[in-house]
């Protein structure tokens, strides 16, 4: 896989996204999201597991938290989500403020990856569930402009090694080329970015 080399913070959209987490309401647990095998609940554990799995492989801590492949069962929502999740989110920003996480070798999701690739991937699963939180709760959305160009860029080169019309996530949903660079990147994800509730 390829994607943005660059280093850049990711400290601005996993604030943005520990944002989105506080604002879930209670009642919205059940909820559906854009993403069909994930309810609200589902997509806040994944958020949960996935800020872990990213903090860890920044640090190279390489173990169960990033060698759970992305298909596997989200990780069951703890109790004590509201905090756990935004410190997660933190704690992965502050792993990748280290210039060594972005070098070398690291694994996520089972796959060992580039450090910098493993950045843009990081990114781009804050960006796109970012995007699928807010929308299954009704909440404003604009992701951080750098973490949102290292999503496209990671999308974008992943279509174009599948070929076909593939994506990372499902088949690729076309979109018009004009469009802002947020739908693009949510079609390259498989998602239709006009979904609603």
């Amino acid at each position: 896989m390829t994607g943005s080399t660059a280093a850049f913070d990711l400290g601005p959209q996993a604030a943005l996204v520990a944002r989105l987490v506080s604002g879930v309401p209670d009642d919205a647990l059940a909820g559906p999201t854009p993403c069909p095998a994930y309810t609200v609940g589902d997509m806040l554990g994944h958020l949960a597991g996935l800020a872990v799995a990213f903090r860890d492989a920044a640090r190279k801590e390489l173990g169960p938290t990033t060698g759970t492949p992305p298909d596997a069962a989200p990780p069951r929502l703890p109790a004590d989500w509201r905090e756990r999740i935004p410190r997660a989110l933190a704690e992965l920003a502050a792993a990748w403020q280290d210039p060594a996480a972005w070098t070398g070798t690291t694994r996520a999701g089972g796959v060992d990856l580039p450090g910098a690739v493993a950045a843009a991937v990081a990114a781009d699963e804050l960006v796109v569930h970012g995007w699928d939180l807010a929308r299954a709760t009704g909440q404003d959305y604009a992701p951080d402009a750098a973490a949102l160009h290292a999503s496209h860029a990671f999308l974008w080169a992943a279509a174009q090694e599948a070929g076909g019309g593939a994506g990372v996530f499902g088949p690729v949903v076309p979109v018009p080329d004009g469009a802002p660079l947020l739908a693009r990147t949510l079609g390259l994800s498989g998602r239709d970015p006009g979904w609603t509730p």
